[in-house]
């Protein structure tokens, strides 16, 4: 038996098992993406995992973006100048119109960034906004914004700042616009069928390039063999999130291909140093020692992923060459384990959910029962697990599995908030991190970043509050005909793509 097969033998777990897709017209009249789940939320503001984003930011224009070769673009704002260290102005276009026909005018720009920097919204995005201290419209189409000191991550995290209509949202409030949202972008919403689907159709009347697709319906399909299915079937255009083995299964497909990217995102192991065992920093470089990261990433994910010594990816600024984790070496921290006692043999619950590589979750567990730790996957669905996961050290579990990206290529938007104490996403408390997280983000000194960077590399490497596992590569299914280059930062404009029969 090879060493993969030792780690996935014994640890297959339930994974729920998708919605059979009904046939559908698909194509450019109507084209059909499988997710894995429904979205957690539509209002842009609210969640920002993937279900949700590659929803609706079809439905909303951000203030700045990335085109597909990862440059900042212009969308709402045209142009922007720093005016001084803390003060950045912003043109906004006067083309554009929001999906009920009214203009978007510089007060939306300014309401959407009040609305999501004010702690009582309660934005699980705060983290990457909360350097901004106001916002206010200088004239008939400037926007400035302040920040608290220099930061100079803030286009970067504009990327994401999606526009939403002031009048609406103040009427209706928020559980109506997440039911109806309304924005400004290439697709309206139409129907949100709940468990089933969300119905978006094409804006004719959109400022910007038009989508080649009329009607766009985004499922909810949690099984990834039923993906593959459904694109094989031709009920399906596109299918997100396969595994190197479904994307070797649609190779020779005559209907679909697999298309593939490095992405922005690093998969990681985050434990929480203030729940045992985790409380003991040898039992949690026991763990990153335990962990092969090469047998991962060749044995199971196919060698499409790359293995990463810090969180981050060579994408992002902030990026250290030679920062050194934890070796591989199962029997030095096997010896720590037995060392620890009842404190190596207590359970552990590893937090996982059905939109994570379920084949990781399982070898992970594995390579940690080879040590001597006993650990039990515990699955909940998205939205759980998203919850538990931005509570704060007292109910984060002990151990998780995630992925993550901030789209926004620079690592303040990583390390700031999964590493500083205010973030509820932080399990982690370290008064000299949280320093140098501060210093990182408040200069406009790249040199002096770089080298704040360094050094919470070198804590994180030290003290193991999370393991960096790899630069995770993305894989879509796709329908032949389409033609789409995939991003790092995993957008899914719909109107970047096209169609060819």
């Amino acid at each position: 038996m090879t060493r993969i097969q030792h780690l996935l033998a014994g640890a297959a777990i339930a994974l729920t098992v998708g919605l059979a897709a009904s046939p559908s017209m698909a194509g450019r009249d109507r084209f059909v993406v499988d997710l894995v789940n429904e979205p957690s939320s539509l209002d842009p503001q609210v969640q920002w995992n993937p279900d949700s984003y590659y929803v609706y930011r079809n439905i909303f224009d951000n203030l700045v973006t990335r085109d597909d070769k990862g440059a900042l673009a212009p969308e709402i704002a045209t142009a922007w100048k720093q005016v001084s260290d803390t003060e950045m102005e912003f043109t906004i276009r006067d083309d554009v119109t929001f999906h009920d026909g009214k203009k978007l005018t510089p007060e939306d720009v300014v309401f959407s960034v009040k609305r999501i920097t004010d702690p009582k919204f309660g934005s699980p995005q705060l983290g990457q906004f909360n350097k901004i201290t106001d916002a206010v419209a200088t004239g008939p189409n400037t926007v400035k914004l302040v920040t608290d000191g220099a930061y100079p991550a803030l286009l970067a995290q504009l990327v994401k700042l999606s526009i939403v209509p002031k009048h609406v949202v103040e009427a209706v409030g928020k559980d109506a616009f997440n039911a109806k949202p309304v924005g400004s972008g290439p697709y309206v919403f139409a129907d949100w069928s709940r468990g089933v689907a969300v119905t978006l159709k094409r804006n004719d009347k959109y400022w910007g390039k038009k989508a080649p697709f009329p009607e766009v319906a985004f499922r909810a399909v949690p099984d990834a063999s039923t993906r593959v299915a459904n694109l094989q079937a031709g009920s399906s255009d596109l299918g997100v999130s396969l595994d190197s083995d479904l994307a070797a299964q649609i190779k020779s497909s005559p209907k679909a291909k697999p298309l593939s990217v490095l992405t922005e995102r690093v998969a990681y192991l985050r434990l929480n140093p203030s729940k045992p065992p985790f409380d003991k920093g040898d039992i949690r470089r026991a763990v990153a020692m335990a962990i092969d990261k090469e047998a991962l990433v060749q044995g199971i994910l196919g060698g499409y992923d790359k293995a990463v010594p810090e969180m981050l990816t060579p994408a992002h600024f902030g990026w250290v060459e030679g920062v050194e984790a934890p070796a591989f070496d199962p029997k030095k921290a096997k010896q720590i384990v037995e060392a620890a006692g009842p404190a190596g043999q207590q359970e552990i619950e590893l937090s996982t959910a059905p939109v994570f590589d379920q084949r990781i979750v399982q070898a992970v567990q594995q390579m940690l029962a080879d040590v001597g730790l006993n650990v039990k996957i515990n699955m909940s669905d998205m939205a759980s697990y998203l919850k538990r996961a931005q509570s704060g050290p007292e109910s984060t579990p002990a151990l998780s599995y995630g992925r993550w990206s901030c789209a926004c290529q620079d690592a303040d938007g990583v390390l700031f908030p999964l590493m500083h104490n205010s973030s509820g996403w932080s399990a982690y408390r370290n008064t000299t991190t949280d320093k140098l997280l501060e210093a990182a983000r408040a200069t406009l000194n790249q040199d002096n970043r770089m080298a704040a960077y360094k050094q919470v590399h070198e804590i994180i490497a030290k003290e193991v509050p999370l393991i960096p596992l790899y630069q995770s590569a993305i894989i879509y299914g796709a329908a032949k005909p389409l033609v789409w280059q995939p991003t790092p930062n995993e957008s899914m404009f719909l109107n970047r793509m096209d169609w060819k029969e």
